[in-house]
């Protein structure tokens, strides 16, 4: 690593260790600009690598820098004491790619499947709040369970919807065809509209199963990511 570089250490989340990534920028003298939890409010501070990394190996992240070294670490120290840590809007990636490529965004968190334009943003931090507690191994298979259940009906309602909306496209195309079968083209075109708003939600639908199984399938790996670093 070197000054300028985007770095990441795991981290525990939902009481399952190494479970996510958490992202600093490399000062290139053996400190850290990050957003620190040391704490009881989070904040952008500049702490040494020891702090930054827990004892744990540190990575470099791997991408097209946008900003030379020097402006990078500019930027980071612009923003020491900034104390707007949010999960889902302000992490610490959020950050750290804001520093090197100038885009504030948080790639692990659409890993996860966590969009925020399609979350209940208020009920996950509640719950994210709540996991900051949890310690113990029994309380993290317990909490990933849960997840995974959660998950499961979320999949299973989505499904549902889905299976509506094609029934419903459905019978707008077959309204549709008995309209111009009598000559209402009016009826026909509006017909056709109701089919088409049908295909859309299928659309959205099918994106958001996508998200649910590709979600499912990183918690999976994390967990077992995370029982290998344990062993």
């Amino acid at each position: 690593m070197a000054k300028g570089d985007q770095i990441y250490v795991l981290r525990d989340l939902a009481g399952v260790p190494g479970l996510y990534q958490h992202h600093g920028i490399d000062c290139g003298d053996d400190t850290v600009i990050h957003y620190s939890k040391a704490k009881e409010i989070a904040e952008i501070s500049r702490t040494s690598y020891e702090a930054f990394s827990w004892g744990n190996s540190v990575y470099p992240v791997r991408q097209s820098l946008i900003y030379p070294a020097d402006t990078v670490v500019e930027r980071a120290t612009s923003r020491l004491g900034e104390r707007q840590y949010d999960l889902l809007l302000n992490n610490c990636e959020h950050f750290a790619n804001w520093c090197t490529t100038g885009r504030s965004e948080s790639r692990q968190l659409i890993n996860f499947g966590l969009r925020p334009d399609q979350l209940n943003l208020p009920e996950l931090r509640r719950l994210a709040d709540r996991d900051r507690h949890v310690t113990t191994p029994e309380q993290a298979r317990a909490n990933f369970q849960k997840a995974l259940g959660d998950i499961a009906t979320a999949y299973n309602t989505t499904l549902a919807d889905q299976q509506t909306a094609y029934k419903t496209a459905d019978e707008w195309h077959r309204v549709a065809q008995k309209a111009l079968a009598t000559n209402r083209e009016d009826l026909a075109r509006a017909a056709l509209h109701r089919k088409v708003t049908a295909n859309k939600r299928i659309k959205t639908l099918t994106t958001q199963l996508s998200d649910l199984i590709e979600l499912e399938l990183n918690l999976q790996r994390n967990r077992a990511f995370a029982e290998r670093q344990g062993e």
